[in-house]
């Protein structure tokens, strides 16, 4: 039988959500504490990664078991098991076939940047004093949605057969005194949402112009583009399924 689990956490003290060698990741506590109350090796697949320091507000994740268990006792006592870091929101039933990856149909990011201290913001967000034009970034974004190769944002040597990805969305917004930057894809790369962010700044200080950053993305070249925004201020935030393929419980 195959169960999803909804969940969210802070991942200040992670090292990204997949199991590591020598680094405690979100996925490897869950499995533990999954494996400690089934009485079993339990393995979770997420929908997704996320890497050291990003956050999820939103993330899903499926295991197979053909132990039978009360769905809220468990996601009560998993919740016990686990640091304050990480909340399960639920453990659900699924058809088997549903997968938790490859099933997705979207996801979406937000970044979060404050151009002034925020003691509440600290760990949660990228400060950045220097004066930005917000319109220019929104220009720069709005062209991401008319291209779909983002070679030029991609993690090198990172193991994915495609750098294709179709954008839907990507605007920076102010919400109160910070700025967010919301963008949604059918997929998105490895280290792609940080490199679209730390470009897009470069064009709102006027170091880049929007041509050079419609150029960056036609070379195909990640060296050709700005630096990895810093991962703090990265949360995973709504991942989207077929109609009814989780019963309305995502």
């Amino acid at each position: 039988m195959r169960y999803f689990i909804s969940l969210a956490y802070k991942g200040t003290n992670f090292h990204g959500w997949q199991v590591q060698p020598n680094a405690v990741s979100v996925q490897q506590r869950i499995n533990e504490g999954l494996s400690v109350l089934l009485k079993e090796e339990v393995m979770i697949m997420g929908a997704g990664r996320t890497d050291t320091g990003v956050h999820a507000k939103q993330m899903y994740a499926h295991f197979d078991t053909d132990k039978s268990f009360d769905l809220d006792v468990v996601c009560y006592r998993l919740n016990a098991f686990l640091e304050d870091s990480i909340f399960i929101k639920s453990i659900f039933k699924v058809a088997d076939e549903t997968h938790a990856r490859f099933h997705a149909s979207s996801r979406t990011y937000e970044y979060w940047l404050c151009q002034q201290k925020n003691p509440f913001l600290t760990e949660g967000a990228w400060l950045m004093y220097s004066n930005l034009d917000f319109s220019l970034m929104n220009q720069a974004a709005s062209y991401l949605r008319e291209v779909n190769d983002f070679s030029s944002f991609a993690k090198i040597h990172s193991d994915v057969n495609t750098h294709i990805c179709e954008v839907r969305k990507a605007e920076w917004v102010q919400q109160g005194d910070k700025w967010l930057f919301t963008i949604e894809a059918d997929r998105f790369l490895r280290n792609m949402v940080r490199a679209i962010v730390g470009t897009l700044v470069e064009v709102g200080k006027k170091k880049m112009t929007l041509d050079e950053f419609k150029s960056i993305i036609k070379e195909k070249n990640r060296s050709s583009a700005g630096t990895s925004a810093p991962a703090k201020g990265l949360y995973l935030v709504k991942i989207e399924y077929p109609k009814d393929l989780l019963n309305g419980d995502c």
